[in-house]
């Protein structure tokens, strides 16, 4: 009997995870897949009769929907922006007060890592303001400079870009406190053999530093890439998507399909794209440093 118990004992402590796993993730992808070939609405959930099975009809419509492949130009152009900023401005800050001296700079880890644990709508709220063509601080910061007022979140490019700005700003702390952990944990005597070798800062960076924290600068990467690929609370709270749809990301037009038009089974399929396409990105990311780390061996 004791060995019964021995042998099962991870398991008994593991499922408590498990089954929470299993109830608020597992069941409803499952659920929601289901769901993605169905005609299901409002009508449907009060009578189950009501609901017809579509096939793929919901996959080919939102395929064919120009706010849909509207929305997945947007969410690429925030990836393709957006990530690269996160990851450079969160390493720079993370090697600034990794490196320095200065005790200002261990009172900057809180600073950056605050707007982080704010909540967004708060956040948005006072972004906002920021942001108002009229009465707006930018604006008014470049009036002082005789520069005309931008329309921030007016015209469709400039409303990605401010949205970007405003992510950027909320996503550093995170990062930087990953990438602090990283550089805490390489080891002095590294450094102090490239000084006997006469490296200097810069090479110390380029040669120690950086290829010591491939892992950390890996897991950040994946990590931010889906997050942006799910990009909704900015855009969701600051500019509902508009004007014209510009800043309508692919998260957004599934809630807006599914909660606020509740085509449920039309919303579950583009969530299945976004889902797949995460999948196959994530894949080929670790595709890649698998080959990466290959190539260092």
């Amino acid at each position: 009997m004791r060995r019964f118990f021995d042998q099962r004992t991870p398991y008994i402590f593991i499922s408590p995870a498990l089954l929470l796993l299993l109830l608020f993730s597992l069941f409803p992808i499952v659920i929601a897949f289901v769901i993605s070939f169905t005609d299901i609405n409002l009508v449907g959930l009060a009578d189950w009769s009501k609901i017809n099975f579509v096939g793929f009809e919901n996959y080919k419509n939102v395929l064919a929907d120009p706010i849909f492949l509207k929305s997945i130009g947007n969410t690429l152009f925030y990836v393709i922006i957006g990530v690269p900023l996160v990851i450079i401005c969160s390493l720079g800050i993370a090697l600034m007060i990794n490196f320095s001296q200065a005790k200002i700079f261990q009172f900057f880890r809180l600073i950056f890592y605050t707007p982080s644990i704010t909540n967004v709508v708060a956040v948005a709220v006072v972004w906002s303001y920021l942001y108002n063509p009229q009465f707006g601080l930018f604006n008014y910061l470049l009036s002082l400079l005789d520069l005309p007022p931008v329309p921030w979140l007016q015209d469709p490019t400039i409303a990605k870009l401010s949205l970007i700005l405003l992510a950027l700003w909320r996503a550093i702390g995170v990062n930087m406190i990953i990438f602090l952990a990283a550089l805490q944990g390489i080891p002095r005597e590294y450094y102090e053999a490239a000084q006997l070798d006469g490296a200097n800062r810069w090479k110390q960076l380029t040669n120690v530093t950086v290829p010591l924290l491939r892992f950390a600068i890996f897991f950040v990467t994946v990590t931010t890439m889906i997050g942006w690929l799910q990009f909704f609370e900015e855009p969701f709270v600051m500019t509902q998507g508009g004007p014209l749809d510009s800043t309508t990301s692919v998260a957004l037009f599934i809630y807006r399909n599914g909660f606020q038009l509740s085509k449920f089974g039309y919303a579950a399929a583009g969530s299945f794209i976004l889902f797949i396409a995460i999948i196959i990105i994530t894949i080929i990311q670790f595709k890649i440093q698998n080959r990466h780390d290959d190539t260092q061996m």
